[in-house]
């Protein structure tokens, strides 16, 4: 494992909020560098800095004998060369000796700071030898530390898949295996509606159940929760038992009961309340949706006494556990 993923062998739950400040202290000067430099000799003439300049299209080239840094020379200088109509006189007059540089080894955050403290566009990068490896601006840490944020992310994420059960829960094993998973829902509490129906999606998403099945039962359970707050006298409760072979949902109340099951569960047919109605709700098309997302649904109701509906969703084969 790489230097820049050693933050990330705990799975950083605080991953987003330091991983900015970690990177800038670990990443080293020569991983963000430009090692690829055009260089020019103190003995060559300031036209021909002027050339190279204009063949590169750069504003500022180093000045190396030997191997050895010697100095910068900038289209500053290169405009008082032209000023003073002196092309022909050497480099070695107009470079700037009083050099700024970074070494290769040190942290980013270090050459960043001295960016910022001095106003320097570049900074000339010397390895162990004190012989020049590279440059480094601005734009070269930002576009290091892009990278770097990339493959700590999709480093991340490998991990998180691998941590995660491959099949449906995988997480949970036992002879019998089941969750049980209970919500209290409140009539006219349009406020909080939705919210169980959330949570189970949550949960299934969370032992391993694919998007697919987990919008399915959502979708379901979302109806027959917006149900128990719009026509009941006091709310109901959703309990949802999840198993590795099926997953099975029941919302019920001790509400008015349903006069006409089967002219209930007619697309468009409501008996929502006027409040109901002004909050967008009571379309009529509650039952159905269960029905169309369910593999099977069971309503038992009787007047005075409640509805039970039950929703049961199967797990596929490719989904279930695997011993």
């Amino acid at each position: 494992m790489s230097q820049q993923f050693t933050l990330f062998a705990r799975m950083g739950k605080d991953l987003p909020l330091t991983i900015l400040h970690e990177l800038t202290r670990e990443l080293k000067a020569s991983s963000v560098m430009t090692a690829e430099l055009v260089t020019i000799s103190s003995t060559d003439s300031m036209r021909h800095v002027k050339a190279v300049m204009r063949e590169h299209r750069i504003s500022g080239i180093p000045v190396v004998d030997d191997g050895i840094l010697k100095g910068v020379i900038s289209v500053e200088d290169l405009i008082r060369a032209l000023e003073r109509q002196a092309l022909d006189l050497p480099v070695s007059e107009f470079m700037t000796t009083n050099l700024i540089t970074a070494h290769s080894e040190e942290p980013v955050l270090e050459a960043l700071k001295r960016l910022e403290e001095t106003g320097v566009g570049r900074l000339l990068v010397l390895n162990g030898d004190e012989r020049l490896a590279g440059m480094l601006t601005k734009g070269d840490i930002v576009a290091g530390l892009l990278h770097a944020l990339q493959e700590a992310y999709a480093h991340a994420e490998r991990l998180a898949r691998e941590n995660q059960p491959r099949y449906f829960f995988d997480a949970l094993v036992s002879d019998e295996t089941s969750l049980i998973l209970r919500y209290r829902v409140r009539v006219n509490d349009f406020t909080h509606g939705g919210q169980a129906s959330a949570k189970i999606k949550k949960a299934l998403l969370q032992i391993g159940a694919s998007p697919q099945l987990s919008r399915r039962v959502a979708i379901a359970t979302y109806e027959a929760e917006i149900n128990l707050i719009i026509h009941t006298t006091d709310g109901g409760h959703i309990v949802a038992e999840i198993r590795p072979d099926q997953i099975v949902v029941v919302a019920h109340d001790s509400g008015p009961g349903i006069p006409d099951v089967a002219l209930a569960c007619q697309p468009g047919y409501s008996t929502a309340s006027e409040l109901a109605r002004e909050m967008g709700f009571g379309a009529g098309m509650g039952l159905v949706n269960i029905d169309r997302c369910a593999d099977e649904m069971d309503i038992w109701s009787a007047v005075g006494v409640g509805t039970r509906v039950e929703m049961r969703f199967d797990v596929p084969p490719e989904e279930a556990a695997t011993g």
